[in-house]
């Protein structure tokens, strides 16, 4: 990451304007103040912005980039600059779900614009009495089913995004789905 001189940027603080009365008609010395003007105009209006560099709504492109570094979140090169910029800007919210059904459910919506569920065993219960039996058979497997939402299911960044999100001791398959799954009916 790099900040360049930018051509014709003026100094907000000129040099030349601080000088001494003696140099202020000096020819040499205005001058001489005018090139250190163009070396640090673009420093100074860092300086005068820097708190919008750390705005990852407004900031450069390569600086929302290493404030995802900050926030731990890997942002795929391929997405367009609005989607690192959300990515990163719920950070926070992504980081608290991660490893559960609505992190992933959530990450698949807002990096890749697809429908999901996640089917992922029996659930939890609990008790109030001690020595009680565990609910059902311990699961090992996640099921995630996605289908178009805003964009088209691409199968291979699914399964990359699942694959990344998923917790270690879960083995996770994709499955595509034409449409929204229908609603399982209860018995009465």
């Amino acid at each position: 990451m790099t900040r360049q001189a930018v051509p014709g940027l003026p100094s907000r603080y000129p040099l030349g304007e601080q000088l001494p009365g003696l140099y202020a008609g000096d020819d040499f010395a205005q001058r001489f103040t005018a090139g250190l003007d163009t070396v640090l105009a673009p420093i100074l209006s860092t300086l005068d912005n820097l708190a919008y560099y750390f705005d990852p709504r407004v900031a450069p492109e390569d600086f929302v980039a290493w404030i995802a570094g900050w926030v731990a979140m890997e942002l795929d090169p391929g997405w367009p600059p609005e989607l690192r910029r959300a990515v990163v800007i719920r950070a926070v919210e992504l980081h608290r779900w991660r490893g559960t059904a609505r992190g992933l459910v959530d990450r698949l919506w807002l990096c890749l614009g697809v429908h999901a569920r996640v089917l992922d065993g029996p659930g939890a219960a609990w008790s109030t009495r001690p020595a009680t039996p565990l609910p059902g058979a311990p699961t090992t497997e996640a099921r995630v089913q996605v289908w178009a939402g805003r964009s088209a299911v691409n199968r291979d960044q699914v399964v990359a995004l699942v694959n990344s999100a998923c917790p270690v001791h879960l083995t996770c398959t994709v499955e595509v789905m034409s449409g929204p799954p229908q609603q399982e009916r209860r018995r009465s």
